[in-house]
């Protein structure tokens, strides 16, 4: 088959570009003709065809973040005649690349917008539509400009994949007249690659990580906040965060001020919350909460847990691989929606403890692994986001630490064998041409 999949965006980092660089050849493998549009210039990827449409040089983006060589905007910053821009030029490409193609039999479009929207005008071929959180929660839900492109888009495809019970819910909820939507949405999650996120033979370090986007909804400052209850019973244990982000300045300020025990500009850092990322102050509540009454003697162990925080700024996805196998565990605390637990999934892979934020998709990803985990290991995968919550991450990374070396080696090779068994590429590029071709039936429902 000659398949064809739109992605507007680059190859690297997280999220749906790391679910699309890894599709790509998994269908490749399979036997299929591959072509993936997108506007990475730099990624080869054996036995795909890499196509880049010509945009112009403005790149709409979900979240704002630089990428060289581009002008980035926020979809709901773009007049109208830049937004019919970019959707023609990208449906110009699709149909250029299905003519030299000699034609497409299977399609797949990336989030609600402008993916869909741009396939269903193309009409080159049947396609499915991969929802990714970004577009569905930053874009259309508080941008009601956008819904006529969701629309247009979700009643073309053939079939809609979710990663997560949760983001169809919320998809459902956001196109309300769109009769048939629950009937043909099925879970789609992303894959892992289990020889690239293996456990290895580097050796455990006394180290817990952080991996993904410096912006306030990924919760970052509740795990800084925690970290020296962490460090006060555990003195020898290191924080690692990977990543980049509007609000990069902001959590290394809360550092900072954790650092030097002053707790009255931690508190400013918690009050500013969302305008410290560029956006109208909004505070952030839990973290002002545990800020406002804190432990007895959290200056003094913060402090103490001055200079064991490291930022290593953007790893690439194969410097996410090395760095998983040498953590003791890892946090994913976000505050916001994810549609999918995926550098969860990935750290268990390596055998480090994923420590969720429990809603969303990622408490989907924590159930499924609790299910086989030892019983004192099963109840730390998962933390509530309210009030508390940073009590209830450093409470989970301490009863971790804690547990005997026998108990964690137990626990690790469970997490490595779970995610081979629930996650794979193969699988998910399968799944992916059924909902192309509207072969639902075999295809797992969304169940809250």
């Amino acid at each position: 088959m000659r398949v064809l999949i739109f992605h507007g965006y680059m190859l690297r980092g997280t999220g749906s570009n790391i679910y699309n660089v890894n599709l790509a050849p998994a269908l490749a493998r399979l036997g299929h003709e591959v072509h993936l549009l997108c506007q990475d210039r730099e990624v080869r990827i054996p036995g795909v065809q890499i196509h880049n449409p010509d945009i112009g040089g403005l790149l709409p983006v979900y979240v704002k973040d630089p990428y060289p060589g581009f002008e980035v905007k926020t979809f709901d910053e773009l007049t109208d005649a830049e937004l019919d821009r970019y959707i023609d030029a990208n449906v110009v490409a699709v149909r250029e690349v299905a003519a030299k193609a000699g034609g497409i039999d299977a399609a797949l479009a990336n989030h609600l917008v402008m993916g869909p929207a741009i396939l269903a005008r193309a009409d080159v071929a049947p396609f499915a539509a991969k929802i990714h959180g970004s577009a569905l929660e930053y874009t259309v839900k508080p941008h009601p400009r956008f819904l006529p492109h969701a629309y247009e888009g979700m009643e073309a495809a053939q079939g809609v994949l979710v990663g997560s019970a949760h983001t169809g819910e919320s998809l459902w909820a956001a196109l309300p007249e769109l009769a048939d939507l629950r009937e043909k949405t099925r879970l789609g999650p992303p894959g892992v690659d289990v020889e690239e996120f293996s456990p290895g033979e580097a050796g455990r370090e006394p180290l817990v990580v952080f991996v993904g986007k410096l912006i306030v909804s990924k919760g970052v400052d509740l795990l800084l906040a925690a970290w020296p209850l962490v460090r006060a019973r555990h003195p020898g244990v290191r924080l690692q965060v990977a990543g980049f982000g509007a609000y990069e300045d902001g959590l290394k300020r809360l550092a900072a001020a954790l650092d030097r025990g002053d707790l009255e500009d931690a508190r400013a850092v918690a009050a500013a919350g969302w305008g410290l990322e560029g956006g109208e102050e909004k505070p952030l509540p839990i973290l002002s909460a545990f800020l406002a009454d804190p432990p007895a003697g959290y200056a003094e162990a913060a402090r103490a847990a001055a200079r064991s925080v490291e930022w290593i700024g953007r790893l690439e996805h194969d410097e996410v691989a090395g760095l998983f196998p040498r953590a003791d565990a890892m946090v994913m605390p976000s505050t916001f929606p994810e549609a999918f637990g995926m550098v969860a999934v990935e750290g268990a892979s390596c055998g480090a403890l994923p420590i969720s934020a429990g809603h969303s998709g990622m408490r989907e990803v924590s159930e499924r692994l609790a299910h086989a985990l030892p019983e004192e290991v099963a109840p730390l995968v998962s933390f509530p986001v309210e009030p508390g919550a940073v009590e209830a991450i450093a409470g989970r990374l301490n009863r971790w630490l804690d547990l005997p070396e026998t108990t964690r080696a137990e626990a690790r090779a469970t997490l490595v064998e779970e995610v081979a068994r629930l996650w794979s590429w193969e699988g998910v590029a399968r799944g992916v041409l059924d909902a192309a071709a509207g072969n639902l039936g075999g295809l797992p429902v969304p169940a809250p």
